[in-house]
């Protein structure tokens, strides 16, 4: 019985995930994930926020990011960042819980585009960005 397409992008997600000691320091939870998609969620903690109580834009960009790399890893090929563009809408603060959904916009080749909405709630707190660029190898499976 061959792979379903939603199982392959969430087995290749899992195993990058694993790796990820990054995302996971940050206290980032991989929600969902399927061909082109994911859902990442990180709690706003103390050692998170600046000067002004705020959550540093840095981390809001690094919680997009890692939804990011996941979506674009879900095709079966390694493929990397080639760039990112966010623009922070509303201010998020401690014990936010933003949620981080990433879509694949177009995919051409070797090179990809991928929109993420961070949101806390209802509430949009950043519209990201990424271009993707595969290395044209494939995602290693045990």
């Amino acid at each position: 019985m061959s792979e379903t397409p939603p199982d392959r992008a969430r087995g290749d997600a899992e195993l990058m995930w694993s790796a990820d000691a990054a995302s996971r320091a940050l206290g980032m939870r991989l929600d969902d994930v399927g061909p082109g998609f994911s859902r990442v969620s990180m709690r706003v903690r103390p050692d998170m926020v600046n000067g002004w109580d705020l959550c540093h834009g840095g981390l809001i960009s690094a919680l997009a990011d890692s939804a990011f790399a996941l979506a674009c890893n879900t095709r079966g090929t390694v493929t990397v960042a080639a760039g990112f563009q966010v623009d922070f809408l509303e201010p998020a603060r401690l014990d936010d819980l933003l949620v981080a959904e990433a879509r694949e916009v177009v995919l051409r080749g070797r090179s990809g585009v991928y929109d993420v909405t961070v949101r806390c709630g209802e509430a949009v707190v950043a519209e990201f960005r990424g271009r993707s660029r595969s290395l044209g190898r494939p995602i290693p499976r045990a």
